[in-house]
């Protein structure tokens, strides 16, 4: 049940994110992170690797797509993270990056792995 509460909590917190940057109320501490080369795009490694690793220990169900078992939770972050990702030209403090999208990839990728290998370790599938 903690795991759940996690993700949850995470998800909201992505939400609060998205939100924040697409009304520029985006707090000093977050904002802080676009001081750096390349922050926010470890933003969106980070962000969405632990979004991923948590969603899919709480939520590992699968549905079969072409024969292959694709993780529903960890799909529907892609297909959200990508979409915020384009979404971002509709707002006039925002703006579309491929290598944001990318790094959103790589971070939920990274995640899914690691949740796989953290599962698998545990005796789960």
């Amino acid at each position: 049940m903690r795991i759940k509460t996690a993700a949850v909590l995470a998800v909201l917190f992505l939400l609060y994110i998205a939100w924040a940057a697409d009304t520029g109320r985006m707090p000093p501490m977050l904002r802080h992170l676009y001081e750096y080369p390349n922050g926010d795009r470890v933003g969106h490694v980070v962000v969405y690797g632990t979004l991923a690793f948590l969603l899919h220990l709480a939520f590992p169900g699968t549905r079969r797509w072409f024969g292959r078992p694709v993780p529903v939770a960890v799909a529907s972050l892609f297909l959200f993270g990508t979409a915020e990702e384009f979404s971002q030209g509709l707002f006039p403090r925002r703006t579309p990056d491929l290598v944001d999208l990318l790094c959103t990839w790589l971070g939920i990728a990274i995640g899914y792995r690691l949740a796989r290998r953290w599962s698998r370790s545990r005796g789960g599938s």
